[in-house]
């Protein structure tokens, strides 16, 4: 299985990066491939490509406000295969998300 994600708050600084490793650590400790882009204060980090998007088998947004190049997910979305929470949700629950 593989996983991709964007993760994104409102200022850009914590919860952003606190969403992103929640994920990738809950994704590491059941053994799922995971990608997961940060859209903080510092811009686009670990951007993914629509290579990673068209090869996931979940895109997860965990967010507080829009995303930037939202448009990459259409299919995803399309064939149900994308999940929308906010940023505290996966980082207070990381394991019921991934569920």
């Amino acid at each position: 299985m593989k996983i991709v994600g964007v993760a994104a708050c409102t200022v850009g600084i914590a919860h952003t990066y606190m969403a992103q490793k929640a994920i990738q650590d809950e994704c590491a400790a059941r053994g799922i491939e995971c990608k997961v882009e940060a859209q903080g204060g510092l811009g686009i980090e670990n951007e993914l490509t629509q290579e990673d998007v068209d090869s996931a088998d979940l895109v997860l947004e965990s967010v507080d406000v829009g995303v930037e190049n939202e448009d990459r997910f259409e299919q995803k979305i399309a064939e149900g295969k994308f999940l929308k929470v906010g940023t505290s949700d996966v980082i207070a629950d990381p394991v019921k998300i991934i569920d």
